[in-house]
């Protein structure tokens, strides 16, 4: 097994009930894989370790029980606190063309000759689709991260390519 990086991958809502059901909001966009019977998370405060009783939707929010916080009172105990879970630094989504922010921060930024022009800073997922905040010499410009625009990322090499689009890295004259 490689390296290891420790990811966010939801904070403790609000007890859903009496049994011990919590709601959590979630940081992943892989529930299925994160939240599963028997996973093990790490709490923010104090590094504590929880383990995920059982599993469950309702109403579009994932409502989970962790093992030895049988009621309300008990689970009250994490709210708000950040769950976080330890992965393999090459690990991939599920999708193929498909990235964690992780695997995408921190990449240079090529124009479409191959010119390095910036890196990306952040990504910021929106309704209609995520944008990559690139650093462009201290000056961060938003570019949507849709293949029209993005056709090429080489996770190996550590860039991703831009399109020959005008417009996309300077601002209108």
């Amino acid at each position: 097994m490689g390296e290891l990086v420790e990811v966010r991958v939801g904070k403790v809502g609000r007890p859903h009930g009496l049994k011990g059901d919590v709601a959590i909001d979630l940081r992943t966009d892989e529930p299925g894989r994160r939240f599963t019977p028997g996973a093990k998370l790490t709490l923010d405060e104090g590094g504590k370790s929880v383990e995920v009783g059982s599993v469950k939707w309702h109403k579009g929010r994932l409502i989970v029980t962790f093992v030895g916080y049988p009621d309300r009172t008990a689970v009250e105990t994490l709210t708000g606190q950040w769950l976080s879970v330890k992965v393999p630094a090459d690990e991939r989504p599920s999708e193929p063309e498909e990235y964690f922010d992780r695997q995408l921060v921190g990449l240079a930024v090529l124009d479409h000759a191959g010119a390095r022009v910036g890196t990306v800073a952040e990504v910021q997922h929106m309704p209609a689709q995520d944008l990559l905040h690139v650093d462009v010499d201290g000056s961060i410009r938003l570019i949507p991260f849709v293949t029209a625009l993005v056709p090429e990322v080489d996770l190996a090499a550590g860039v991703i390519r831009l399109a020959d689009v005008g417009g996309l890295l300077e601002d209108d004259e």
